[in-house]
């Protein structure tokens, strides 16, 4: 399989022989993995769990970690779930490469349809399948909304959306949400969400796709499904805890699939993350920490702040000059737009992490703030 190099292989070719500046000490706002410590409850179940290592784990998941995501989407988004309509998984990047595989597999000639500029396992999974794909162009033109094309989405298969989106930051409005869940049932395509930033909203609680599908009187899910993690909500990347949720048919025979892909999570990972997804409070704190660091930016940089995710989609002349300048001149790094899109899509910006506790952050942007001063 011919697949496209990954952005941060990219970045460190394109970064590979400048030195730089020593003056300034060596910062990153590249990869969306929060830099602040997993809460101590989470790693004190962790560590009393130690001991079931000498168990095998089921691949359908454990009662204590199905009962936590159940309860989380009931508190989250007040969505009653049962276990046919809810599989945990080893975090959501597996879902989204194997999930087109299991789902598409029987299709000749494929299609899929996702957002540009985009998580790159999409386009994984897109080549895995042989797919066809159709671009949901995301740009100033459409204020980086999926614009509906119902010619092309006539012969979807499955349509992957992102709201809150990585990595322009947008959020689709309910009305929205609403429109595509429409179109899935018209169209007879799947249709999914990845909403693994759904926490990380700076004001108002986010709504699931699964509540638009309920609005428009889904309440099957047909053809609905979520994907959502602990990583970012809990600042546990490490713990691998994800779930897709929705149509219980479609989940069923997944299910099955599953069962061939050995994915299972280790039982001490299961009940650390059982406890992360029934708690709702320690993700608060981390909410308010993402706040700060978008109020510093503003400041900073007179950006908008966004809804939700810790990104800023920012606009610059050239993002590879820009991204080489930074790094050479001021030692920190970022991610070219472009590398993140493709048919054009990207270019002219730059993707900032804001991960970091807001003292580094705004050290960060300040450099940053110098650079773009300069050019």
């Amino acid at each position: 399989m011919n697949f496209e190099t990954y952005p941060f292989e990219k970045l460190a070719t394109l970064l590979n022989d400048i030195v730089p500046n020593d003056a300034y000490s060596e910062l990153s706002l590249t990869i969306g993995e929060p830099q602040f410590s997993t809460p101590q409850f989470i790693l004190n179940v962790l560590n009393d769990s130690a001991a079931l290592l000498n168990k095998y784990p089921k691949t359908a998941g454990e009662p204590i970690l199905r009962d936590a995501m159940i309860k989380y989407n009931k508190e989250r988004f007040d969505l009653v779930l049962d276990n046919s309509q809810i599989i945990p998984t080893f975090g959501t990047r597996e879902v989204l490469f194997n999930f087109p595989q299991f789902l598409l597999h029987d299709i000749e000639q494929p299609v899929m349809v996702f957002p540009n500029p985009f998580y790159q396992i999409y386009e994984g999974a897109a080549k895995a399948t042989k797919s066809e794909v159709i671009y949901l162009n995301l740009n100033t033109s459409n204020n980086f909304q999926p614009e509906i094309d119902e010619v092309s989405l006539v012969k979807a298969d499955f349509v992957i959306l992102n709201s809150p989106n990585n990595p322009t930051s947008s959020v689709m409005p309910m009305d929205d949400l609403k429109k595509w869940v429409n179109l899935a049932l018209k169209h007879n395509f799947v249709l999914m969400n990845d909403e693994c930033y759904a926490d990380l909203y700076l004001d108002e609680p986010l709504p699931s796709l699964l509540n638009a599908s309920l609005e428009v009187g889904n309440v099957d899910y047909k053809n609905i499904l979520v994907i959502n993690s602990i990583s970012k909500r809990s600042s546990a990347p490490g713990l691998r805890s994800g779930f897709i949720a929705g149509d219980a048919e479609i989940l069923r025979a997944y299910m099955v699939y599953r069962t061939y892909v050995g994915c299972a999570s280790p039982l001490p990972l299961q009940h650390a993350a059982a406890a992360a997804w029934a708690d709702q409070e320690h993700v608060a704190i981390f909410r308010e920490k993402y706040k700060k660091n978008f109020e510093v930016a503003k400041d900073i940089l007179g950006v908008s702040t966004p809804m939700a995710t810790f990104y800023i989609w920012l606009k610059v002349d050239n993002e590879i000059a820009f991204t080489v300048k930074l790094y050479e001149e001021y030692n920190l790094k970022v991610i070219p737009g472009s590398f993140l899109g493709r048919v054009g899509e990207g270019k002219g910006y730059v993707r900032l992490a804001l991960v970091y506790e807001v003292d580094k952050t705004k050290e960060a942007l300040e450099r940053i703030k110098l650079c773009m001063e300069k050019s």
